[in-house]
């Protein structure tokens, strides 16, 4: 029989990495564990400032951090848990790696309270492309399909 998982245990680490990281001047006030079968794989502290880095987020990190540790490049069957509500590009980052679950402390309305508003930004992905404010065009060139191409007709292709 397994032991039921202690998600109050994992959450608390992850905010005390995001206290370290703010007494450390490491960077931002968030912090991320990643768990995989009831052990923390990886670690992540926001490190924007510190790498200079805009995507340096702590749940950005800590997927990083477990996937060098684990060796692969998902993370199907490990859970993540931050600080606080992840941004859109740490949710996208969450997807992306196949995550089975993500439990959170703060919320977005006291991210964006303490100056970390990412209202702009989900209101952003919503839009039509042509509507947002970062302009975005798409550029018919002739051989724009061409890498989906050669990846389609590989045999020993690793799909992700």
């Amino acid at each position: 029989m397994t032991k039921p998982i202690k998600h109050d245990r994992f959450l608390e680490e992850a905010i005390r990495v995001a206290r370290r990281s703010v007494l450390w001047d490491e960077g931002g006030p968030f912090g991320a564990v990643v768990v995989f079968d009831g052990k923390v794989v990886g670690r992540g502290q926001n490190r924007v400032t510190r790498k200079r880095d805009p995507t340096a987020h702590a749940e950005v990190v800590a997927i990083r951090n477990a996937c060098q540790k684990l060796n692969r490049y998902e993370l199907r069957g490990a859970v993540l848990y931050s600080s606080c509500e992840p941004c859109p590009m740490c949710l996208a980052a969450a997807y992306w790696s196949r995550l089975d679950a993500i439990y959170f402390g703060a919320g977005r309305d006291e991210a964006a309270a303490a100056g970390f508003d990412d209202a702009r930004l989900y209101a952003e992905v919503a839009k039509p492309i042509a509507k947002r404010t970062l302009p975005m065009t798409r550029l018919a060139v002739p051989d724009m399909l061409e890498p989906f191409e050669f990846w389609q007709a590989k045999s020993d292709r690793l799909d992700y």
